[in-house]
């Protein structure tokens, strides 16, 4: 009975989270290829054997398949999923030439392999606008409404009622503007100018680095000032104005996600907070408890979409990104590299995609105490 209410929380939010996504990406491929006359063979949400699906006028075999953690299409010409150059591809007639995505143009290659993150992309950004204008942008206005003692905002000289305009050359309107500058700091000198009473003042500071435990249990590393504001609000906007400010929080969580991994592979941020599949399905459960239509799990959505469509855009082969840097290497080179150093490629990245997914699991299974559970049953 625990499993089956385990499930309905976790498991069932988390496939259907993850179903939407993969469904736009595949989409934003499916798409494009279409408009630069590729023919499609299969449309699947998920590998390996097809549970159920349908084949449409054109051909093309619209699946549901068994392993639920991702999706592909298949175009004519490839000899797989990941779009590697089939053998037979010399061997087509004109006809078949035509429509196979191999004897494309090399833009027209990538045009169709970026459409898939530029769709995750783009549908965060819908999807933020759409929070913005129905429930509104939280909102606090950028005024001190209290120092916390020790801190290193006190430290510094910071006052209650001091309204903070700018941090370096990044203008502040919002409390929550400081927030996200500040966190992803990690103890980086800056130099805040506020207004108090009436006048321009800057202050030097250099943010605490402190650990905070999320209500997931995730443990992070932030900066911190140790400055409150007193009010928030929810703000609705206009659609136009509303898909501006979406765009921006979308450049924003994407640059913020790049700090991050910078600071992995520099060490001044621990590897600990890299999720895999596990605990995304316990977030997504988290997000989920009010409903698969609450704003916390919507919102869940789109930062989901935004982080697959940058994920898939490392020049990693089996990648979409790994496939445009071979597109930019042909553009330079005015042919495609030989079939041996992309068959070379492939394996690489393939290694590299599951020892990231290995690591990612065994996060997993550290932060959520499995490793623990069965290191006690053993002892």
């Amino acid at each position: 009975m625990h499993f089956l209410s385990s499930a309905f929380h976790y498991i069932i939010p988390f496939l259907v989270n993850l179903a939407i996504v993969v469904f736009v990406h595949e989409m934003g491929h499916f798409l494009v290829a279409r408009r630069n006359g590729v023919r499609i063979e299969v449309f699947s949400i998920g590998f390996g054997s097809e549970l159920f699906g349908w084949t449409d006028r054109r051909s093309t075999r619209w699946k549901i398949s068994a392993l639920p953690l991702g999706g592909y299409v298949k175009m004519f010409g490839d000899a797989n999923a990941a779009s590697m150059p089939g053998a037979e591809t010399s061997e087509l007639s004109a006809e078949e030439r035509a429509v196979s995505f191999q004897h494309k143009r090399v833009g027209q290659r990538a045009a169709v392999v970026a459409a898939g993150p530029v769709a995750n992309f783009l549908f965060a950004v819908l999807v933020f606008a759409a929070l913005f204008s129905i429930v509104g942008r939280p909102f606090t206005p950028p005024v001190v409404g209290e120092v916390e003692p020790n801190s290193a905002a006190a430290r510094a000289g910071f006052k209650a009622g001091d309204r903070i305009v700018r941090i370096g050359d990044q203008k502040i309107d919002r409390f929550q503007q400081i927030q996200q500058i500040v966190q992803f700091d990690l103890g980086d000198p800056l130099t805040i100018q506020v207004m108090r009473d009436g006048k321009a003042q800057d202050l030097e500071v250099r943010p605490d680095i402190v650990e905070q435990h999320d209500h997931f249990g995730h443990t992070y590393r932030i900066g911190r000032l140790g400055l409150r504001s007193n009010s928030v609000d929810y703000v609705r906007l206009a659609p136009l104005q509303a898909l501006s400010q979406a765009g921006q929080e979308s450049m924003y969580l994407t640059e913020a996600t790049l700090k991050a991994i910078g600071q992995m592979i520099a060490g001044t941020r621990t590897t600990e907070e890299l999720g895999g599949p596990l605990r995304i399905a316990q977030m997504s459960g988290e997000m989920a408890q009010s409903g698969l239509l609450s704003t916390s799990n919507i919102w869940f959505l789109a930062v989901l979409s935004l982080n697959l469509g940058l994920i898939n855009l490392f020049p990693i082969p089996m990648l979409d990104g790994g496939h445009l840097l071979f597109y930019a290497v042909e553009a330079v080179r005015r042919r495609p590299l030989g079939p041996r150093i992309q068959d070379y490629g492939f394996r690489i990245g393939l290694t590299l995609v599951l020892l990231l997914m290995i690591f990612a699991t065994w996060n997993d299974l550290v932060h959520l105490k499995v490793i623990q559970f069965v290191a006690g049953l053993m002892s």
